[in-house]
């Protein structure tokens, strides 16, 4: 298949483009810098520039069987100011609107659209068990990743099969949240965030990118489709595996209080509320998970 990608340079692009190459796809990325994109992916990969409704693009979805969406601003670092939360929708929302006009410009009536969210879908909902027919939240998050899968859903009117991905926490060296994690942990001064018994639902980097792959060959996954692991785990029990990965104590806590006077509702939002997500039609599509736990998901990615 030819896939065209967008975020392909970023975090979880970096590693799908060379698994899906070994499955035998061609890709296609769009970037803002083809030099840039270049350097990352390598000679083999297709680099298309400009905006996604020119015509460069539009004649690449032309020819092009299938599309994975992955662009967006990075969720977490900065406080969500009215300016910040514009860029985070015009990003995401915004910017698959424009890929579903070019696919009509491009004329496609086939293939399929495997477009990201989040499990920030679902809100914060304690110790409740979560599957894709629960209900959606009513925060920012929540907000975002409705309108960014009701973006993708209008590739259905053009024939495509969308699959709508709600990733969780990646976990994988080269960037995400785990990234962000690890400085205080390699100097022993890691531990729970909070009061630790929110549960993270997360999903190692190749497993992420596996199911991308599934969901781009398996005719039967529409809709949405929770991209997590089938172990979530509380805050607490996290630390504690990344404590026992890198071999050093997981025990100084970071209070609640100074996370929302650092981040504001980023904290609330991102770091202190909890949803049990589980992967309820992945699973029954057959994928089977390389690091299903924890431990071996973060020996995996960590190199232990």
């Amino acid at each position: 298949m030819r896939i065209f990608v967008t975020g392909a340079t970023g975090f979880i692009g970096r590693a799908l483009v060379p698994r899906l190459q070994r499955d035998g796809h061609t890709i296609v990325a769009w970037a803002r810098s083809a030099t840039r994109a270049r350097a990352l992916l390598g000679a083999d990969v297709e680099i298309v520039t400009g905006a996604l409704g020119g015509p460069p693009a539009v004649e690449a979805l032309g020819r092009s069987d299938g599309i994975v969406n992955l662009a967006g601003e990075p969720i977490v670092g900065k406080r969500w100011t009215p300016a910040r939360r514009a860029r985070l929708e015009q990003s995401r929302v915004g910017l698959t609107e424009q890929l579903i006009d070019a696919m009509a410009a491009a004329g496609m009536r086939r293939g399929v659209l495997v477009s990201g969210s989040a499990v920030g879908y679902y809100g914060d909902r304690g110790d409740e068990s979560l599957t894709e027919s629960s209900a959606h939240g009513d925060d920012f998050l929540a907000r975002l990743c409705i309108g960014w899968e009701s973006a993708a859903r209008k590739a259905e009117n053009l024939g495509a099969r969308v699959v709508l991905l709600r990733t969780g926490v990646v976990l994988g060296r080269a960037g995400g949240a785990l990234a962000q994690m690890l400085p205080p942990f390699r100097v022993g001064l890691g531990g729970p965030v909070g009061s630790g018994a929110q549960f993270v639902s997360w999903i190692g980097i190749d497993d992420l990118v596996g199911a991308i792959h599934h969901a781009i060959v398996h005719d039967e996954l529409a809709g949405a489709v929770n991209a997590v692991g089938p172990e979530p785990v509380r805050n607490r029990e996290l630390a504690a595996a990344i404590g026992r990965t890198l071999h050093r104590p997981a025990i100084v806590p970071v209070p609640a209080a100074v996370l929302r006077l650092a981040l504001g509702e980023v904290a609330d939002e991102l770091l202190l509320s909890s949803a049990h997500v589980v992967p309820l039609r992945l699973a029954a599509a057959g994928y089977r998970f390389r690091t299903p736990d924890i431990d071996a998901a973060l020996s995996h990615v960590l190199g232990a």
